[in-house]
């Protein structure tokens, strides 16, 4: 051991990435007394991706902040935590909603789906970055992080007893253990040579997106009758326009009266082998050329103006080999990526955070690093990666055929409430004993990463979905074949979730009410599979009422 390593380090943790994991990830540590040094080559406030929030993101959000004594991680769970304690420039997100577009023509309102899941108290949104990503760093520094804006790493040491970064002028800070969450461009994952290769995954798409004023809401361009219309206007969520292996978001910041953002967040995301991209286009004119294929979504965009230069990427996707070693660990985008699809980036980010930070503390604690007390981080993230591959790879596979589409659809939806029923439970339990074993207790599941780890007959029909639309892929179906096929088996299995009508092929939206909600309570109480008895709420039904939209909910928060 030289005799500068000999010494006692700077700090106990370096985190490489001052975005959302990051800062949230540092704000625990030194919660809880680490030393935290955050890095980043970047500076605050500045745009970033990843804005459309879930139930599921929420949930995770709470599990840490009541995990680890940050309330303040409580404030995103809520558009009035967003409004009062960050700032008014975030947009609410009430339902997902999907629209199937084919050249030339208008939507057909049969190929439409609305999903919106319920909840007593929680409100997702659109959260609009540049500030919520501040307002964490800020969070973080107030619970004793340094941080360090503008440093690029130049050169990196992982050593037996010590870990090391320093720029380019030779400035440099040691620690006792790195985080990487920097980021496709990780240092780490450059450093030991750990990107899988492009092949090890089986989704394809690139990306252009940026902010846009100007934007028309869905609802205002269509052409179809009243009675084809959803419950929930199309403006007040996450707008999907799919087409064949791609999709256009849009993410409004701007639909709801308290907000005094004009922006919308808009984005496509597409096959990169099916759509290269052309010789001397810009993004800005590719993106126009695309939405002119499709007459509801040109007009959508008739009037838009673009505020900040369009970022446009190649394949997109990416993974690694080993994310965790010997005193480092690659942390949610440093590990990989898919697509922005679901909106999956936000929540899986709070998954890895919440599984790595009783680990890490615990190895500080201890002064024991060893590799194999982090196997579980590695476990997860790799499952994160591999199960949201799969699902995604089907759906861009289904966009071509809505029967197919419809019965993809239904494969996520079908975990969408019992994942946040999931965590409503364990939540309970740990504030009834305030025993963190109760957490550790969730990490025992048999398929870490899958939207539902713990149920097998949800896996079924979930493995199913894949070699049906594998199959199609290969053109040993059809794809309407292939729709028929997955949807018997939805509505063949005994584990998938019962009284919102996933088993209806018609019922293209799905916004549960009291009746469907004392439907499913009762099936998850006496009829579903014994591994998701557990689920069912614990408390009678609650009711809310008045405005129109708002439910009565037997869903606890």
């Amino acid at each position: 051991m030289t005799e500068s390593a000999a010494l006692e380090p700077d700090f106990d943790v370096i985190i490489l990435g001052a975005g959302m994991a990051g800062t949230v990830l540092g704000a625990i540590l030194a919660r809880h007394d680490a030393r935290v040094l955050i890095i980043d080559a970047g500076v605050h406030p500045r745009f970033a991706v990843g804005e459309s929030t879930t139930l599921y993101t929420l949930k995770g959000f709470r599990q840490l902040a009541a995990r680890y004594g940050v309330p303040e991680l409580e404030y995103l769970t809520s558009y009035e935590g967003c409004l009062t304690k960050i700032g008014p420039t975030s947009g609410v997100k009430k339902h997902f909603g999907f629209m199937l577009h084919r050249d030339g023509e208008e939507p057909d309102p049969l190929e439409v789906n609305q999903f919106s899941p319920p909840s007593k108290a929680l409100q997702t949104g659109h959260l609009f970055r540049q500030d919520t990503d501040a307002f964490l760093l800020h969070t973080a520094i107030q619970y004793g992080c340094s941080v360090r804006q503008g440093f690029r790493v130049a050169d990196l040491e992982l050593g037996e007893d010590q870990v090391s970064v320093a720029d380019a002028s030779g400035e440099r800070f040691t620690a006792k253990y790195l985080v990487d969450g920097s980021g496709f461009r990780s240092p780490i994952a450059d450093k030991l040579n750990l990107r899988e290769p492009a092949d090890a995954l089986k989704h394809h798409s690139r990306s252009m997106f940026t902010h846009m004023i100007g934007v028309k809401p869905t609802d205002d361009v269509l052409h179809m009758a009243a009675e084809d219309l959803p419950p929930l206007p199309w403006v007040e969520g996450t707008m999907h326009h799919m087409f064949e292996r791609g999709w256009i978001w849009s993410i409004p910041f701007n639909n709801e009266p308290r907000s005094n953002n004009p922006l919308v967040s808009v984005g496509l995301t597409f096959d990169e082998r099916l759509y290269p991209k052309p010789e001397g286009m810009s993004p800005e004119q590719e993106f126009r050329h695309h939405i002119s294929r499709f007459p509801a979504v040109e007009r959508i965009f008739a009037d838009a103006v673009t505020v900040r230069p369009w970022a446009s990427t190649g394949r997109m996707q990416y993974t690694s080999k080993e994310t965790v070693g010997h005193r480092w660990c690659l942390m949610s985008h440093a590990a990989g990526f898919l697509d922005p699809l679901y909106s999956r980036g936000l929540t899986n980010t709070t998954e890895v955070v919440n599984a790595f930070a009783w680990r890490l503390l615990d190895a500080l604690r201890e002064d024991d690093f060893d590799v194999a007390r982090f196997t579980y981080v590695d476990t997860l993230q790799k499952g994160l990666i591999r199960y949201n591959d799969e699902l995604v790879n089907a759906s861009f596979i289904a966009f071509s055929d809505y029967q197919l589409w419809n019965a993809v659809y239904r494969v996520w939806a079908a975990a969408e409430v019992p994942i946040n029923l999931r965590f409503d439970r364990f939540i309970e339990r740990f504030r009834e004993t305030g025993d963190d074993q109760v957490f550790r207790d969730m990490e025992d599941v048999e398929f870490p990463g899958l939207l539902l780890p713990d149920q097998p007959t949800y896996k079924a029909v979930f493995d199913e979905m894949v070699v049906v639309c594998d199959a199609v892929e290969r053109g040993e179906i059809t794809a309407a074949d292939g729709g028929r096929r997955l949807m018997a088996a939805i509505e063949a299995s005994p584990g998938m979730l019962q009284g919102f009508g996933l088993q209806d092929a018609n019922r293209r939206f799905m916004f549960p009410g009291i009746p469907e909600l004392k439907a499913m309570t009762a099936w998850l109480s006496d009829t579903a599979p014994q591994e998701m008895r557990y689920l069912a709420p614990r408390t009678p039904a609650s009711a809310q009422s008045g405005a129109p939209g708002v439910r009565e909910v037997i869903i606890p928060e």
